[in-house]
């Protein structure tokens, strides 16, 4: 089913179900689950975020039979995972990534994880290699000053900035040894 159509009666009761089977009670928890999703896709710098939203109740509810017999915990929790899922997708549909130009000559006679760094750097999404960049700048002082500025301008508390940064860098870490270790073979 495409995104945005609508999904038949019986799902969407099914979903309200597992929400909660008193009835009101599920229509205040869909209403706050929207609400909370709407503000992490809005959080993200995404530009639909109602959109986004309603893909993951859409998603939520095409799987519905599968989910609900064996999921255990708050509801909520399923849909703010999908909700990351879908905000990765979106961000690969926003941000392709840019092929990595040839190194220049001083860098093809660099150390292995240079070169891997700089690999894996490109393979990043630009705004990802951006964040990236601009986080680790500065020192001491300048550098708390600098990341708080950085989350100000993205519009994200300070300690959503060092959980971006802190996937990002796991991500490039992994992405370097990886490299190092094929190119050792």
């Amino acid at each position: 089913m495409e995104h945005g159509q609508h999904l038949d009666k019986e799902s969407f009761d099914k979903l309200l179900n597992w929400l909660n089977p008193e009835r009101e009670r599920a229509a205040v928890k869909y209403e706050e689950i929207r609400r909370r999703l709407i503000t992490i896709f809005t959080c993200r710098g995404c530009t639909e975020p109602e959109d986004l939203a309603d893909e993951t109740f859409d998603r939520i509810m095409r799987k519905i039979e599968e989910v609900t017999p064996t999921y255990v915990g708050d509801p909520a929790l399923y849909f703010y995972g999908v909700a990351h899922n879908i905000h990765l997708e979106h961000l690969r549909k926003r941000y392709r990534p840019v092929p990595a130009p040839p190194p220049p000559p001083q860098v093809a006679e660099a150390e292995p994880e240079y070169e891997c760094l700089e690999h894996c750097m490109q393979r990043l999404m630009q705004a990802e290699r951006e964040l990236v960049l601009q986080y680790y700048q500065e020192e001491k002082r300048a550098k708390i000053e600098h990341r708080r500025r950085l989350a100000a301008r993205l519009g994200i508390a300070l300690n959503a900035l060092r959980i971006r940064a802190y996937r990002i860098r796991a991500t490039l870490q992994k992405c370097v040894q990886e490299c190092v270790v094929s190119r050792a073979a």
